[in-house]
């Protein structure tokens, strides 16, 4: 379905799980050529205050894209801004729930400002902010 701004209410939310995989963060690595030994190397990353490799924050925060571009307020929809504060590491195999929620509406303009959380399989936040979004028109 896709969501136009006379479709939303403040409250409105969405959110999917994604399970973070070895695979993807290397991947991403590769495209951003960001090869940060905190992503890529365990010796080195045992070394760390996080004691083993980490998912990109970047990489975990682009899974809002999904949302907002496919799912709510879906295809069409034109991504304005995201602030983001990665509040704890993402490692290999945590399973992420990306949530969205409606927290401003601005009719005349277009624009949906939106909440945005992600919580690891034991509930703790690894990230939140906000986005504003331009939904379709129709």
């Amino acid at each position: 379905m896709i969501y136009t701004i006379n479709d939303l209410k403040v409250g409105d939310s969405f959110e999917t799980k994604t399970l973070i995989e070895e695979k993807n963060v290397e991947t991403f690595g590769h495209i951003t050529k960001d090869l940060n030994p905190a992503h890529f190397d365990s010796e080195y990353a045992s070394t760390t205050m996080l004691k083993k490799r980490i998912a990109h924050g970047m990489y975990v925060g682009s899974l809002y894209s999904r949302i907002f571009g496919m799912e709510f307020p879906g295809k069409g929809s034109i991504y304005l801004g995201q602030n983001l504060k990665f509040t704890a590491p993402v490692y290999f195999n945590d399973e992420i729930t990306t949530k969205v929620t409606v927290k401003e509406l601005f009719i005349e303009k277009n624009r949906v400002i939106f909440e945005c959380v992600q919580t690891n399989q034991d509930g703790n936040i690894v990230i939140k902010g906000e986005a504003v979004i331009m939904p379709p028109k129709k």
